[in-house]
């Protein structure tokens, strides 16, 4: 025996020895027992988000954490998954989401958790805090459809209040630039005073420790029309701080598109800050042509050393108001004013002329759309207009016998609202590029709904519905614009790198389990804007927090979804 040549007979000299240590060998033999994880999911295809080839494999969750992945042949499951012939891949990452409300009604987020969302991202220019009194009365005075009372003040205390309440999937947010300024400026057209501009950063400084991401900006609207460069590149500065990014809709995504990315240059390079594009695109026909040198400015600032990205949806239409068919100046004040201006015949005629025309000042996508019949009406806040929904601007015009400018601002009037708006203004062959480029990740630009209850009261643009799938299923799969493994990759590691989040974003042990497994063959949008509110269908199991969501297809009821936060929450000790 090995045992006895290694220690030498003396040690067996007692006859009694021998069975205790036989015990004690056994013992550490049955250690090497195979192990059990709360979930195993076996012999999926798992793509793990860094964008390389995808391998047969498994994945052991216990409890929120992804404990193994590999081979893992002789492990159990105290739940176990059949993953044959599906991928398995880290849960999505939407950009940028408008789902806060939505998920006041109904935590489920079912449009977005059946293509895999995991995470919704907040704060393009508003953001859920922080608030002062006078704009939480604003908020409940405005609400839509979905009634609810706003008790929270900080940005930390309205993601919370999502969180206690119960939702599917994880929610982050960047502090929006818009809601800064309201807080402290209100809805003039004017540049904040010193004392005003020392707040707005001091703001910042507290949102970055609550967890915020970033500074987020939407400047095609007012009142975030009315903030100047400097003006943001100082809120930048407190966030760089932070190690935050900055993310805009820029000031213009048409006429003016290459200034613009100019202005968020410049901004990313003072303020020593990353920073990402919201959605880009090139809208309006004669701005598709600038694809290239929009491509070309955004490489040469990332080969000089900035940290430049960008987001887009998978649509040639995007979806915002009738606000952005009228110049700023006449919404200054906020929409009480704005629509006691419109009532007013001399503004009136001079708002007719400024939409008609090609504006050098301001992003007028009326203009943009080239024709009424490209501005699809898709959201009333007045019951007695909601039989307008799905007709264009063009259709209403003629039931009314208007020319479509006097409908447009007679429709946001009439209905207390900026009337949800979907605008046709993009290029599909662009559409496609733009997929394909490295630093191009996703978002819905959406809430995330479902086809019942309230949510019928209107029609959402298609992608609150489809965008995720779209790119999986017509983009991947059936076009083939870019290869599963590197989709995911942009689903995933990519905006999770960019955001600067722990443990989120890839299958790696140690990180958390939110998990995306579907079936490539059938991942599938269904929603058109005719019919939008359907679900996407191909998306077979999701994790969030190791907490299943999705099984089979439909959806489990659970809500473990959690707060995201930045990394500047990790300075703040809290």
């Amino acid at each position: 025996m090995v045992f006895i040549e290694l220690f030498g007979n003396r040690l067996f000299r007692n006859s009694t020895a021998l069975p205790k240590i036989l015990l004690a060998l056994l013992l550490i033999g049955g250690c090497t027992a195979p192990p059990t994880y709360d979930v195993m999911i076996r012999t999926g295809r798992i793509m793990d988000g860094s964008g390389e080839a995808g391998y047969i494999g498994a994945v052991g969750i216990n409890a929120d954490t992804i404990a193994a992945i590999g081979a893992l042949s002789n492990a159990k499951g105290l739940v176990e998954i059949d993953a044959t012939g599906l991928v398995v891949a880290p849960g999505f990452i939407n950009m940028l989401s408008w789902a806060p409300v939505s998920l006041i009604e109904d935590g489920k987020s079912q449009s977005d958790i059946r293509q895999g969302v995991t995470l919704e991202v907040f704060g393009e220019g508003w953001s859920v805090g922080p608030l002062n009194e006078g704009m939480k009365k604003n908020q409940e005075e405005t609400q839509g459809d979905i009634k609810f009372d706003v008790g929270w003040t900080t940005l930390e205390e309205g993601l919370q209040f999502l969180v206690d309440k119960g939702i599917s999937p994880n929610i982050a947010s960047f502090v929006g630039a818009t809601t800064l300024r309201i807080h402290q400026v209100g809805y003039e057209d004017r540049p904040p005073t010193e004392a005003e501009l020392d707040s707005m950063k001091i703001l910042v400084h507290e949102a970055m420790e609550d967890g915020a991401l970033g500074v987020g900006s939407s400047l095609i609207y007012a009142p975030a029309f009315y903030s100047s460069t400097e003006e943001l590149i100082e809120l930048c500065k407190v966030a760089s701080g932070y190690n935050g990014m900055y993310i805009s809709h820029m000031r213009s995504e048409g006429e003016k598109i290459l200034e613009s990315l100019d202005e968020l240059i410049r901004i990313a390079d003072e303020a020593g800050i990353r920073a990402e594009v919201y959605h880009l695109k090139q809208g309006g026909k004669v701005n598709w042509p600038k694809y290239e040198a929009v491509v070309a400015k955004i490489d040469s600032a990332r080969q000089a050393g900035l940290h430049i990205t960008a987001d887009m949806y998978n649509y040639t239409a995007g979806a915002t108001g009738l606000d952005a068919s009228m110049p700023p100046w006449v919404q200054e004040g906020g929409y009480e004013k704005w629509a006691e201006r419109l009532q007013d015949p001399g503004i009136r005629a001079r708002v007719i002329r400024e939409m008609k025309t090609k504006a050098e000042d301001w992003e007028n996508l009326y203009e943009a759309a080239g024709t009424p019949e490209n501005l699809l009406l898709v959201g009333f806040k007045n019951d007695s207009l909601k039989y307008l929904t799905g007709k264009s601007l063009a259709e209403v015009a003629a039931m009314r016998s208007q020319s479509p400018e006097e409908t447009a601002m007679d429709l946001v009037v009439q209905d207390g609202s900026r009337v949800g708006t979907v605008y046709f203004l993009m290029s599909e062959e662009n559409v496609k590029k733009q997929i394909a480029l490295p630093w191009m990740s996703f978002c819905s630009d959406s809430g995330s709904l479902a086809p019942e209850g309230v949510f019928l009261k209107s029609n959402p643009h298609p992608r609150a519905y489809g965008n995720f799938a779209r790119l999986l299923g017509k983009y991947v799969r059936d076009e083939k614009v870019i290869p599963l493994e590197e989709a995911v990759h942009k689903l995933t590691t990519l905006p999770a790198t960019n955001l600067k989040i722990a443990r989120r974003g890839a299958l790696k042990e140690g990180y958390f389990a939110d998990l995306a497994i579907f079936n490539p063959d059938e991942i599938q949008d269904h929603a058109t804007f005719e019919n939008p509110h359907q679900y996407a269908t191909g998306m077979v199991h999701v994790f969030v927090n190791g907490t299943q969501v999705l099984s089979e297809g439909e959806h489990t009821g659970a809500l473990p979804g959690r707060v995201v936060h930045g990394p500047g929450w990790k300075q703040s000790q809290k």
